[in-house]
């Protein structure tokens, strides 16, 4: 308008300089578009604004991106030391335990931390929540006129648009000069045909600038920005708060989770000295303990001894074992055996022999006697041509 329109008219007023009739037409279209100048003059320009808002959110996403990537973090942290944890009480580890009590500590802190860090942000958020619309007219106050900013707040249907009034006269001032362009293609340009490109080109710029206002009118309508506001506002109070919960309640979760690893600690460590201390108490000849067995291992006997015990079922024991024919008292176990028939009415038969007890054999079946007579009198041979006296 300022631009485009004033060389055109310049131009037609020297081509029409004859005709003081056209002359008034073009001064009534330049008071025309000197309306339509006032009037989007007027309009709010909200450069400050949106310059901080824009701050605003590439400042939210810049922080809500490494709040993502630390908590992500956390919870592998979490995971390792839980793995840690775990493997250090199944191998009886006292490295993995010490190395499991400082990770603990440190999530234990972290954590803390990162429980305070919601709980700030969860009662800053729900302080904006509880009147948005009053924080945004203090914040927008002195940049805004407040009947603008409570006309895309609210946006009823009974609130009229502020910008009615620059919209109104900005269209009437349009359809006002585009009828008298019009009357001048009709009437002035048969008598001046110089002054086509210029009426022609100020018909086009009225017609741009006529979509332009209708773009312009869709713009500034509140339901636009009034929905946007809405859902930021769902995201923020609901969706926002309802995860910075969440979030809470695990780092809630993990701190307990962590106080309670550490002060378990101190009571598996003593645990697994007193395990040793038991284990050290047991006598290393014993062929159960598995210091002995470590210890046998490394160190093998000075000769082999051979088994005097069948594992296998008594039809093995019997066929496998050939006693020599040798003429061997067995009073002591005949004894027993009668013993055991007066108490408890049947002699008990075991397959397995006894060897290298102190206390007198359990019952046997007249096969396996024999067999136990011949391998303990083999055995007291064998140690007897070993160790001479």
């Amino acid at each position: 308008m300022k631009v485009d329109l004033e060389q055109h008219l310049a131009r037609l007023s020297e081509i029409f300089a004859a005709r003081g009739d056209y002359i008034q037409t073009l001064k009534f279209v330049q008071q025309m578009a000197g309306n339509v100048i006032v009037q989007l003059s007027g309009l709010p320009v909200w450069r400050e604004v949106t310059t901080e808002l824009t701050d605003l959110a590439d400042q939210t996403g810049y922080v809500e991106y490494y709040r993502w990537l630390s908590y992500l973090l956390l919870f592998i942290l979490d995971l390792v030391i839980c793995l840690v944890a775990c493997l250090g009480l199944a191998r009886r580890s006292r490295c993995l335990l010490v190395s499991m009590l400082c990770c603990g500590v440190l999530g234990l802190f972290l954590s803390w931390t990162s429980l305070a860090a919601d709980s700030a942000a969860a009662v800053g958020t729900s302080d904006f929540c509880s009147a948005p619309d009053t924080f945004i007219l203090n914040i927008t106050e002195g940049q805004i006129r407040t009947e603008v900013t409570r006309y895309y707040l609210y946006c009823s249907q009974s609130r009229s648009s502020p910008f009615q009034q620059a919209l109104t006269v900005f269209q009437r001032s349009l359809t006002t000069m585009q009828i008298q362009v019009a009357g001048l293609l009709q009437f002035a340009m048969p008598l001046f045909p110089t002054a086509e490109k210029d009426l022609l080109g100020i018909q086009l710029l009225l017609n741009s600038s006529e979509s332009s206002l209708h773009q312009l009118t869709a713009m500034l309508d509140c339901r636009g920005l009034h929905k946007d506001y809405l859902d930021a506002l769902a995201g923020i109070c609901y969706d926002g708060i309802e995860g910075l919960l969440y979030l809470g309640l695990f780092s809630l979760l993990a701190a307990l989770a962590f106080s309670t690893m550490i002060c378990a600690g101190p009571r598996a460590w003593k645990h697994f000295t007193t395990r040793d201390r038991d284990y050290d108490d047991i006598d290393s000849d014993d062929p159960f303990n598995p210091q002995a067995r470590r210890i046998a291992a490394h160190n093998p006997p000075r000769g082999q001894l051979r088994s005097f015990c069948s594992y296998s079922s008594g039809l093995g024991s019997q066929t496998s074992l050939q006693p020599p024919a040798q003429t061997i008292s067995n009073a002591p176990v005949s004894e027993y055996m009668n013993q055991a028939m007066l108490f408890g009415g049947n002699p008990r038969y075991e397959n397995v022999p006894l060897i290298g007890r102190g206390s007198p054999p359990p019952t046997y079946s007249p096969s396996m006697r024999a067999t136990y007579l011949s391998v303990a009198d083999e055995h007291l041979r064998h140690y007897g041509n070993e160790f001479p006296a």
